[in-house]
């Protein structure tokens, strides 16, 4: 299996480009429980050029009926990123201070489940900034959400066959 990079650039400009629209090629979950995680696997995608289509533990979409959970779950997101060991991007979780742009960072309540996945687009005096959907957002300063856990997942790179 090769180790490809992934390239931060291009997820910046693919969440810069769709944070307050919506890309055709994908449904728009919004009003069906939120389009946040899948506006972040979207922007994931454009940085990491491949999909892992192992059935229901891999993560793609070809249609909003034929995609797996971890595309558009917030802890599915996060379960694939952290223990993917196959094709396509894979991650760890790490402090705030170590995000870069084109990582996730998913917000959580106290009772301990997440329930957001915004994408880091920037940083300005010490702020990480990001971009989501559900509720539209581009450069928007992390600590302007209301939560109570945080998790940062920094994207290593992206394995392919």
């Amino acid at each position: 299996m090769r180790n490809l990079v992934y390239e931060r650039n291009l997820a910046l400009q693919y969440a810069k480009k769709w944070a307050f629209r919506r890309n055709p090629a994908f449904y728009d979950f919004s009003n069906i429980g939120g389009d946040c995680t899948n506006f972040a696997s979207q922007c994931i995608f454009a940085g990491a050029g491949l999909m892992n289509y192992t059935p229901v533990t891999g993560w793609y979409y070809i249609s909003a009926n034929d995609r797996t959970a971890s595309w558009t779950g917030v802890e599915y997101l996060y379960r694939f990123l952290t223990e993917n060991e196959g094709e396509g991007p894979y991650a760890k979780e790490v402090p705030l201070s170590e995000l870069e742009v084109g990582d996730i960072v998913q917000l959580g309540r106290e009772t301990g489940d997440f329930y957001h996945s915004p994408v880091v687009v920037g940083f300005s005096r010490g702020q990480i900034l990001v971009a989501a959907h559900s509720y539209d957002a581009y450069n928007k300063p992390l600590f302007s959400y209301t939560f109570d856990r945080v998790r940062g997942l920094h994207i290593l790179g992206v394995r392919k066959n």
